[in-house]
């Protein structure tokens, strides 16, 4: 039977979809390509047609992320004027809703990009190239009395932040355990709260 051309290029996001799901539950470690392919309509030697890797999926699942997260930050832009405290709480919100982008770049960012290929890669760092660009036209549009390099600075301690942020918002049973009886109060933070309180204090100098 002929599969229509839809079908067929719906396939990636079908097979992303699927290790989502998992993901939820499992660790990228775990899963399997075998269980990937059962939550398809996709074989699992099929699966190569598209991707070469688990990882390759997991980078297509974080280029997807990325890419989400850019039509945010494009929104951002294109929005109206917003003084330090508003373009605080806009790019919280937007990474709020990008809690999966958020967990793999700190669980598994290295592992993915070991086991896929250069191209792939490429590919993915240039919508995360896109990000820095959207993040740094917020900053000219919004302060344009902050100079270029102070621009700069504040990409490199954003994105540091932000590979950081998943595991401070969402400790394990286990960490939490741990860190009580070391004498050591599990933060209360969320990803938005954690993230305005950065950004401002960043952009402010911490005088806000």
């Amino acid at each position: 039977m002929k599969v229509s051309k839809e079908v067929v290029e719906g396939r990636p996001d079908e097979i992303i979809d699927a290790a989502v799901r998992l993901y939820r539950e499992k660790t990228l470690k775990e899963i399997t390509l075998r269980e990937i392919s059962e939550l398809t309509s996709i074989s699992r030697p099929s699966i190569y047609n598209y991707f070469q890797t688990k990882e390759e999926i997991f980078l297509a699942m974080l280029d997807r992320e990325y890419r989400a997260w850019n039509e945010s930050l494009a929104s951002i832009y294109e929005g109206g004027m917003l003084t330090l405290r508003g373009f605080a709480e806009a790019i919280a919100s937007s990474l709020e809703k990008r809690e999966l982008l958020l967990k793999l770049l700190c669980m598994n960012l290295y592992e993915i990009e070991e086991h896929s290929r250069v191209e792939c890669i490429v590919a993915f760092k240039r919508t995360y190239q896109r990000s820095i660009d959207l993040v740094s036209g917020c900053l000219g549009r919004f302060f344009p009395s902050i100079a270029e390099e102070r621009r700069e600075r504040f990409i490199y301690e954003l994105y540091p932040f932000m590979y950081g942020l998943y595991p401070y918002v969402h400790p394990t049973e286990k960490q939490r355990e741990a860190m009580e009886e070391a004498g050591i109060i599990p933060p209360s933070l969320t990803v938005r709260t954690a993230s305005e309180m950065f950004i401002i204090d960043i952009l402010s100098g911490g005088t806000e």
